[in-house]
């Protein structure tokens, strides 16, 4: 594992990679409230045969935290952020590993340059608004009825409490003691006073779902080859949000574990198992 910085549209971004630059590459944009930390694991056991780059988002991670007037903080803004990212780092040919908010970002990635995506695994990064679990309830109020009360309930969440629920609040204790307190941690300790600018990705994800029916053609379209690995235990994105893609990429390879949001926390190898040949195809 390496770690390295870059200059993306003047915001220092700091990003993990690991195995040879000129192997076939994986690109790993992160989910909330996280950032590359989240595949410290998974790099180093593929790295052997693929090149993997993990960035963290502006505001997350070891990134710079740019003022909302330089950078706004909404989902389009971070997918124009990731294009710009590969376009840096001179990345044109790569697999998308799609989880959480950075399904978004990635998706956008994949729709503006079709002709560099050699693949798609998507774990737990949900593009059906039908399929949504209960844990979008409180979400959904808030877009119905976006008040200046409804979003200060929201942001309430981003706490040590509300990130500790994020990644262990539906698991089983079986499996809630295989995440270690790192994650939720880690991630509490890096939020400054500006990083509580990223509640406004709260406000700004109902113009996600505006974007799921252009997703979805996407993948008819185009018919990216594509591994569907899903924790089951997600109270965001329960197992049918995953059985929903197969509307659109019927063929798509799916496996469900009975693991939660943050898969590679709990079910590691399992993932890997399932990633290897599916890489090696498309290799």
């Amino acid at each position: 594992m390496r770690t390295a910085t870059a200059r993306v549209q003047g915001i220092e971004t700091f990003y993990r990679h690991a195995g040879d630059p000129t192997a076939p590459l994986l690109l790993l944009p992160h989910g909330y409230p996280a950032s590359s930390f989240e595949f410290r694991n998974l790099m180093p056991a593929l790295a052997d045969d693929w090149y993997l780059v993990a960035p963290d988002a502006p505001g997350f991670g070891y990134s710079e935290t740019p003022p909302p007037t330089v950078f706004p903080y909404t989902f389009a803004a971070y997918a124009d952020w990731l294009e710009a990212f590969t376009d840096e780092l001179g990345l044109d040919r790569y697999v998308l590993y799609l989880h959480d908010y950075g399904s978004q970002f990635g998706f956008e990635l994949a729709m503006r340059r079709p002709e560099r995506v050699a693949g798609l695994v998507i774990q737990n990064g949900d593009i059906y608004e039908d399929r949504f679990g209960p844990k979008y309830d409180a979400l959904r109020r808030y877009w119905s009825d976006p008040t200046p009360l409804g979003l200060h309930e929201l942001a309430a969440n981003i706490s040590e409490e509300g990130f500790r629920d994020e990644f262990v609040g539906e698991l089983p204790p079986e499996l809630a003691d295989r995440v270690a307190p790192d994650l939720w941690m880690l991630h509490w300790a890096l939020m400054t006073p500006g990083r509580f600018e990223y509640a406004r990705l709260f406000h700004d994800q109902r113009t996600t779902l505006e974007r799921f029916p252009l997703q979805q053609a996407y993948l008819r379209e185009h018919r990216p080859p594509t591994l569907i690995v899903w924790g089951e235990n997600d109270g965001y994105m329960p197992a049918d949000a995953a059985r929903a893609y197969l509307r659109d990429v019927p063929e798509a390879e799916l496996h469900i574990l009975d693991g939660g949001h943050w898969l590679l926390e709990t079910h590691l190898g399992e993932v890997v198992d399932r990633l290897r040949p599916f890489l090696v195809r498309l290799a």
